[in-house]
């Protein structure tokens, strides 16, 4: 059950579907070279691969334990959290004028994805710190800067958000916890948080709550939400720690997957530490906006839990295919003198070309998202930045709920490779499935992700981002027709399928953005009744869209005649995924646009 970082499909990725060179000559990132990345993503390799990865299986068998309001992580997590902070991989993608490195988002995505693939409970904690780096780096004050984000960039400190509350789940209109002024300028808060990430461990000397609470003055909804700074020990004016705060661990969840992560219900204003009753907190920016300030975090972990769902696919990926290649059972299908491995037999292939092109897909449009984003950061133009910052935005949803969700198809195909054997848990399939199905429920549901598509980033701007992105896969259609009609014959069956059921996909994918457009003031309900299915057809078309662009960068490779089994072996999942996948594009879309239908099933009425 080792874990290999998927090294050539990152690079592929990067350089030839993301343009790495071009990001690197944004201002800003002069001192990046392409030596320094492959230095980096080594580095990173060898670090998940040696020092995380033997902790996932440690996790899931050995969670957290909680005593008296502590919390100590499994064995192993203390060092590799150490040996993480020593490393620097926490600076990444921030401000070298805070202690980080200032890489490009492209440049930290893998290094992201591959340390959530070695163990994905280890890595939501400092998936977490960096949200809450983002935030302070953001809104935060320049004295909350100073007094916080080095030692949390340093890996001496971690960080938390704290939304959800027993009575208020994705509603953060219902928050209650309650902050009261003081006369020294703090806050005292009150409240309880549940399922809160490393809401307690022992992995770092404190740990940065970022909490949404309420003034007693406060309008009612989420327009009355602030939002604090809460250290679990008050940090003097030398940066020293002092007393230990009025928050509180008050229990562990008890959860189907990511065991090895302790997930927290957290009191604030018990009467427990050394500062009397109410957790002393200070208000971050101004009161009021906490919700849109919270959402800074939630935007870059929304992604990172998409990165999370491509990283646990690849994992379970590899597992399936190194059990499938070594399981002998049952003879070839052509006939054959013995028992052959099941990796030989049609519907096992089927099975683990499925996992694997759903993972190289979304990994593909997760890194051409991270692209998008330096240049809506650093591009020195600023259409092109608002143009690239729009397109980002709108893929953001699509990382995080078509990933996700693909992560749970992808693990429990890996279960079924396994047979039986995939039902015990000695073999690991079973924890990849379990672990999966987190993924596109926390940081927003895909019916929240697929709203937020509709709502904010399709019908807003009048589908003009959509109609970008179908203009450009017209551009990539036209290049695959000529390439197809170049190929040989061994190559032109499937390079013409992928062509039509492209170009299909892509007339599936506008009808279902002129439905939203036509439909959505008339009949609004009738538009999110077809929310996921709209951003699951988005997920399809965009992997099919780089999938497409794969496939004509492996055949010019194999036409200046590369040997390299790569390029031969990304085609053949291009093919595959052009044949297998994107016909299910044509479903959905028939069911976004089925919509009125749907709002006005009498069934509806009983399930209300």
């Amino acid at each position: 059950m080792t874990y290999t970082t998927p090294a050539r499909d990152i690079r592929f990725a990067l350089n030839e579907l993301a343009g790495l060179a071009e990001i690197l000559k944004l201002p800003g990132f002069e001192e990046v070279t392409p030596d320094l990345v492959e230095a980096i993503l080594e580095e990173n390799a060898r670090f998940v691969q040696q020092a995380v990865a033997p902790l996932n299986v440690a996790g899931d068998t050995k969670p957290p334990v909680w005593q008296d309001g502590k919390v100590t992580t499994t064995p192993g997590f203390a060092q590799a959290f150490a040996d993480y902070a020593a490393g620097g991989w926490q600076g990444l993608q921030h401000p070298q004028q805070w202690g980080g490195q200032g890489l490009p988002h492209l440049v930290s995505a893998p290094a992201g994805e591959n340390i959530q693939a070695a163990s994905l409970a280890f890595s939501l904690c400092p998936m977490l710190t960096d949200g809450v780096i983002e935030a302070l780096l953001t809104v935060g004050s320049e004295a909350q800067r100073r007094a916080y984000v080095p030692n949390l960039l340093g890996g001496k400190w971690t960080g938390t958000m704290n939304l959800t509350e027993p009575q208020a789940g994705s509603d953060l209109a219902l928050v209650n916890t309650r902050a009261v002024k003081q006369d020294d300028g703090s806050y005292r808060l009150s409240g309880q948080k549940i399922f809160i990430t490393y809401g307690e461990h022992d992995l770092a000397e404190n740990i940065i709550h970022l909490v949404l609470a309420r003034t007693p003055d406060a309008p009612a909804g989420v327009k009355g939400i602030s939002l604090f700074i809460v250290p679990k020990f008050l940090v003097n004016d030398d940066g020293s720690l002092g007393a230990r705060n009025d928050v509180w661990c008050a229990s562990l969840e008890h959860k189907l997957g990511i065991h090895g992560s302790p997930t927290a219900v957290l009191l604030y204003g018990s009467g427990k530490g050394d500062v009397g009753e109410g957790a002393v907190g200070y208000l971050v920016g101004e009161q009021n906006r906490g919700l849109e300030y919270m959402f800074i975090m939630m935007n870059a972990a929304r992604y990172s839990v998409g990165q999370q769902g491509i990283a646990l696919s690849e994992r379970a990926y590899q597992l399936a295919q190194a059990y499938a290649r070594d399981r002998v059972q049952g003879r070839a299908i052509e006939g054959s003198a013995g028992p052959v491995t099941i990796s030989h037999h049609p519907d096992v292939q089927r099975m683990l070309l499925t996992m694997r092109a759903l993972t190289e897909a979304a990994r593909a449009i997760s890194y051409v998202a991270a692209a998008a984003h330096d240049k809506g950061t650093h591009h020195p133009d600023a259409e092109v930045r608002a143009r690239n910052r729009a397109f980002y935005e709108y893929l953001v949803p699509i990382v995080k709920g078509f990933s996700t969700e693909s992560a749970v198809e992808v693990a429990s195909l890996g279960v079924q490779v396994h047979g039986g054997m995939g039902f015990i848990e000695e073999t690991g399939a079973a924890q990849h499935y379990r672990d999966a199905r987190i993924l596109p429920i926390y940081e927003g549901t895909t019916a929240i992700q697929a709203n937020d598509l509709v709502g904010r980033k399709t019908l807003r701007d009048g589908g003009a981002t959509a109609y970008a992105s179908i203009a450009a896969m017209r551009d990539t259609l036209k290049a695959l027709e000529g390439d197809a009609a170049r190929a040989d014959a061994t190559e032109r069956d499937g390079l013409r399928l992928l062509r039509d059921n492209f170009d299909q996909a892509i007339q599936a994918y506008e009808s279902a953005v002129d439905y939203l457009l036509q439909h959505a003031s008339t009949h609004p309900r009738a538009v999110y009744a077809g929310s996921v299915p709209y951003l699951m057809l988005a997920g399809i078309v965009h992997g099919g869209w780089q999938m497409a662009r794969a496939a004509l960068v492996s055949r010019r490779y194999l036409a200046d005649g590369s040997s390299d089994p790569f390029y031969r072996n990304k085609l053949g999942t291009a093919l595959f995924y052009g044949a297998q996948l994107l016909p299910r594009a044509l479903g959905l879309s028939a069911t976004v646009r089925a919509g009125e239908v749907t709002d006005a099933s009498a069934a509806l009425a009983d399930i209300a």
